[in-house]
């Protein structure tokens, strides 16, 4: 997934990975999430802020995310990286729309 792709005419956010580990995840493998998090060594609090996408997926918990499902820690890596260009080509807009590219040298 390119950053152009995210930003140029996206009309919604992209979807938070832990709106696929809560919606998906979480029911196919048929586990609460408190038992989730007793697998990923965290605390419930933990997985319940992500699954209600009030906290991003860091770079450990895509580790242990990619570990413990056998994934690799990239999917939910690229999965946060997209929410986050978004939400801060949400906020910031037009400062980055007035940015030029500096030249190349001669």
């Amino acid at each position: 997934m390119k950053v152009d792709d995210i930003l140029n005419g996206r009309k919604r956010r992209p979807t938070h990975p832990g709106a696929l580990l809560r919606e998906d995840l979480l029911p196919a493998l048929q586990l609460t999430q408190e038992e989730f998090a007793q697998r990923l060594g965290v605390s419930r609090r933990t997985v319940n802020e992500i699954v209600n996408e009030r906290r991003p997926i860091s770079v450990d918990m895509a580790i242990r995310l990619g570990k413990l499902i056998g994934d690799g820690p990239g999917i939910w890596l690229r999965m946060q990286l997209a929410v986050d260009v978004w939400d801060a080509w949400q906020e910031h807009k037009d400062a980055y729309k007035r940015l030029k590219p500096i030249a190349k040298a001669a």
